[in-house]
């Protein structure tokens, strides 16, 4: 990709990775969304899909751009699909916080605009236990929280003075987490779903393909050494 298509092209990304929330959001106000069976269910569903789906795609970046020289420019798309990844883990997240544990929002909301913000944290005292009790019982949302974390972590990270501080290779350590992050992120949607129910395989299949990959990549760059010139003089 020549490099002077890069800044219209990441409008581009930014556009496509934008139409699922603005979507959600004209539902809302439409009323659609009120109109369907379970509406709380449906964005949990939403979000939570969203969020693996452009996962999957940042990590398909480094096996592509490895196949061809002219795609290495894809890595430049890398950060921004994986912050967005963040961003719709975060409304999954939230969406259980907020809308299915029991927040009072309205209330919340009420006090704010009251200028009395502490209502905030009295409405998150109240479902606290009920959070707990839940991640104890359930292994979903503990395995589905450490993929957050992990995702929480690399966003962090992510700016350039972020990778000047750590260091290139604890840097790359960190944000190799990114696998794990997809692992439990799969994982938590197979132990989410029904016994029986395979909606969850074609994430499962496409993130065994870039982990093999990246295995392969990492064989062959070993092997590449070892009968490098100067192995073989050593």
């Amino acid at each position: 990709m020549p490099t002077r298509l890069i800044p219209y092209v990441k409008v581009l990304v930014h556009f496509v990775c934008l139409v699922p929330f603005f979507g959600m959001v004209y539902q809302y106000r439409s009323g659609a969304l009120a109109q369907t069976a379970d509406p709380v269910n449906l964005i949990t569903h939403y979000t939570g899909d969203w969020a693996l789906w452009l996962l999957l795609v940042s990590l398909t970046v480094t096996p592509l751009r490895r196949l061809h020289p002219k795609l290495s420019n894809l890595i430049r798309f890398r950060r921004m699909l994986g912050l967005y990844a963040f961003f719709y883990a975060t409304l999954h997240l939230a969406t259980y916080i907020f809308l299915f544990s029991g927040y009072d929002l309205t209330a919340a909301i009420t006090s704010l605009r009251a200028g009395h913000p502490s209502g905030l944290w009295t409405q998150w005292k109240a479902i606290w236990p009920d959070v707990l009790d839940d991640l104890k019982k359930r292994r979903f949302i503990q395995v589905g929280l450490l993929a957050w974390m992990i995702l929480l972590a690399l966003a962090v990270t992510s700016p350039n003075r972020m990778l000047r501080w750590m260091g290139g290779k604890n840097w790359q350590r960190l944000h190799r987490l990114v696998y794990l992050a997809g692992i439990a992120g799969c994982v938590h949607y197979w132990w989410l779903v029904k016994r029986g129910v395979t909606t969850p395989m074609t994430d499962t299949l496409v993130l065994t393909v870039l982990l093999f990959a990246r295995l392969v990549w990492a064989l062959l760059k070993r092997r590449s050494r070892g009968t490098s010139p100067k192995a073989v003089a050593v």
